[in-house]
């Protein structure tokens, strides 16, 4: 049996084929819960599982890990998913991370209708979807969880070639904060964590040049490590975190 802040909890995560999803599979692992890791890149799901996990399959008291191919934005497969998990573990998962998310960058002027549309389907209405779906069932079956969603720093500040990604990110803040007013009477919980500059791929795919202007921007000099902010999410996934919700946290070396 494995102790932990979150032992014996079973934890959804989206997006955990990479990244800061994948990290908090991790760390939640680590600190004893059992974790579903949803991607729409299934093999990137089966790898986290295999390779990142922790804990060995099966060491956890809910039961084993799994990987399961999920898109946020598709109703469909969201409530699939969760008869899925309700076969599979007989309850849903108190512990709900939203992580999936999307970017396809572009000046204002230039974006295309079909690439903001995207965006926010994903991360935004992607969001939404897992909340609903997984806070309905919760209230169903009375327990109570911790939901915790992935915002960006870019929704406070903004950012060049970003408006569909930061009006996502913006509009995750404001559903977050509505969610916690709702939820709060059947004990779910739903923060928000605003990740700064992260070494994940989406962090990748931006030019060294620009990296170099936003590091100079940031008091701790570096990017942050994905493990950083899975650390954040599992303090808010555990009753540590038991009087806190609709909160927005900046996890970003002081940018």
């Amino acid at each position: 049996m494995v102790s932990g802040i979150v032992s014996g909890r079973l934890a959804l995560v989206t997006g955990a084929g990479s990244g800061i999803g994948r990290a908090a599979c991790q760390v939640l692992s680590r600190e004893g819960a059992t974790v579903i890791a949803a991607d729409k890149d299934y093999e990137a799901a089966v790898e986290t599982i295999k390779k990142h996990i922790a804990l060995a399959s099966g060491s956890n008291s809910v039961g084993d890990h799994s990987a399961i191919e999920l898109d946020v934005s598709s109703s469909k497969s969201v409530s699939e998913l969760l008869s899925k998990l309700q076969r599979q573990y007989k309850a849903p998962p108190t512990i709900i991370i939203n992580s999936a998310g999307i970017t396809k960058d572009n000046w204002m002027l230039k974006l295309s209708e079909d690439d903001f549309d995207s965006v926010q389907d994903v991360n935004l209405k992607g969001t939404f979807l897992i909340m609903q779906t997984f806070a309905k069932a919760l209230t169903e079956a009375s327990l109570s969880g911790s939901i915790v969603n992935i915002s960006s720093i870019v929704a406070k500040y903004g950012n060049v070639g970003q408006t569909n990604y930061t009006a996502s990110k913006t509009g995750v803040i404001g559903m977050t904060k509505s969610a916690a007013k709702e939820l709060g009477k059947f004990n779910i919980r739903v923060n928000a964590i605003l990740p700064g500059f992260i070494d994940t791929p989406m962090v990748g795919t931006i030019p060294d040049k620009v990296k170099e202007n936003f590091l100079k921007m940031i008091p701790l000099g570096r990017l942050g490590d994905p493990i950083e902010i899975a650390e954040v999410i599992t303090f808010l996934s555990s009753d540590k975190s038991s009087f806190v919700t609709g909160a927005t946290i900046d996890v970003t070396g002081g940018f």
